[in-house]
């Protein structure tokens, strides 16, 4: 019952259903129980792989900012997992430490509203001023949803970034908030 009140004002506010051949695909919180299928999939998708403990780690701290992407029998196609960053010399902001979706699953737009959950509770729970990522210089597809879909900008590259020696586009997604309403006012001012 908890489960499906909670997928009802995930998917509510977010539309948090997307279909995937014909059947559903809901976006909610993940909960302790999604931790073992989150880490599978990242083990499915990603060369940079967690152990389990810190996967426990996000979701003790910040439960508000992992979401998963449940599939019609209830099979975890894929997540995001982020947190707030603790380096406050740059300002309150969330971090998104990994993102991925099962194959079978993708180019559904699943990737982009697990982000998009995840950036809105950073922004309204915890007043985050920006949210940043790390991506691999050759994940063009990734980079693409960054930059094209979800509005990040480059802030800068980290050679090297990845155990394999690859290295990073450090990017990052300013939040309206005040700067937003710094920009409008002028504007208002000169109608």
């Amino acid at each position: 019952a908890a489960r499906q009140q909670q997928q009802q004002q995930v998917g509510g506010r977010l539309g948090g259903r997307a279909h995937a051949r014909g059947r559903m695909v809901n976006i909610r919180r993940a909960t302790l129980d999604d931790l073992v299928a989150m880490q599978s999939t990242n083990l499915h998708c990603l060369p940079e792989n967690y152990q389990m403990k810190y996967y426990f780690y996000h979701i003790l701290s910040w439960p508000q900012l992992l979401y998963v992407a449940e599939d019609y029998n209830h099979k975890i196609v894929g997540y995001v997992l982020a947190k707030m960053d603790e380096d406050l010399s740059k300002g309150l902001h969330g971090h998104i430490t990994s993102l991925a979706v099962l194959r079978t699953h993708r180019k559904l737009g699943l990737a982009t509203k697990l982000m998009r959950a995840a950036q809105k509770d950073m922004e309204e729970t915890f007043r985050a001023k920006f949210v940043s990522l790390h991506v691999r210089h050759s994940n063009y597809a990734a980079f693409h949803l960054y930059t094209g879909t979800l509005g990040y900008k480059i802030n800068g590259i980290e050679p090297g970034y990845y155990a394999d020696g690859e290295d990073a586009y450090d990017m990052k997604k300013d939040f309206g908030g005040d700067a937003a309403a710094a920009e409008a006012q002028p504007a208002a001012a000169e109608a």
